[in-house]
């Protein structure tokens, strides 16, 4: 699963991530039904870890926090270590294309506010890593609202590599990859805010270049939008299903 360019989404280390926060990261567990000693993948973990380390703290999962980079990785194995955890969450460097991990291993994996792959490589990618009946929770820009200017929609669809997809959208493409599509949720309009905010202040010192550039167009588009975004990220979750499983029990008994 070779990453084409411009993947992944360039995201400043300083930023909070999207989904980030805590209760982001207790809903996905409690969608994903974790309990204790389940085996979880964060993937792009990057240096706060944060995600990780709940999940070990508070659930008792076994965790592999992974990214790129060492020098991202470095702050996370020492909290581990500082916080005698070290037994249940297992810091590791990895290449995007060649992640190097065994297959049906992991009962979810957390992609949190990192957009690291086109969206169809990473449902591919992913479930066969996923141990049968696992989550994958992962974050990718969609459509709000009724109206998306053209240079909007022209922009993401040059940084995605195709059609900027609906939430509904997002779950349908879940479903016809081999999952079962179970939630999704959108940045509201004070969050992205929120969350463009804190990216200004970080590219105020970001190195120029291709990755920070296409960022700074994103945060310019965001401007234009006058408070009501017609693009945001979202948040899905889907569980691996398998050949020939039959559909769930409609939820309204009819």
């Amino acid at each position: 699963m070779t990453p084409a360019e411009p993947f992944p989404l360039f995201h400043p280390a300083g930023v909070r991530r999207a989904f980030g926060s805590d209760e982001a990261t207790r809903r996905f567990a409690k969608v994903a039904q974790l309990e204790p000693g389940a085996r979880v993948l964060v993937l792009g973990c990057g240096p706060d870890g944060g995600a990780a380390l709940l999940l070990v703290r508070e659930l008792g999962c076994s965790v592999v926090a992974a990214d790129t980079d060492e020098s991202l990785l470095a702050p996370l194995r020492e909290r581990a270590r500082a916080q005698g955890l070290g037994d249940r969450l297992e810091v590791r460097r990895v290449a995007l294309d060649a992640l190097g991990l065994p297959e049906g291993s992991f009962n979810a994996i957390l992609i949190q506010g990192h957009v690291l792959y086109p969206l169809r490589p990473t449902l591919a990618g992913m479930r066969p890593l996923l141990a049968k009946r696992g989550r994958l929770g992962l974050t990718f820009p969609a459509r709000v609202g009724r109206f998306a200017p053209k240079a909007t929609l022209d922009f993401w669809e040059r940084r995605v590599g195709g059609p900027l997809l609906l939430p509904r959208e997002l779950l349908q493409t879940l479903e016809g990859s081999g999952y079962e599509p179970e939630s999704a949720e959108t940045l509201h309009d004070t969050e992205l805010d929120t969350y463009y905010r804190d990216v200004e202040a970080q590219l105020a010192s970001a190195p120029a270049g291709a990755q920070a550039a296409g960022l700074r167009e994103e945060l310019a588009l965001h401007r234009e939008s006058n408070g009501k975004a017609s693009v945001s990220y979202a948040f899905v979750v889907g569980r691996r299903k398998e050949p020939g499983e039959k559909p769930p029990a409609s939820r309204d008994r009819g």
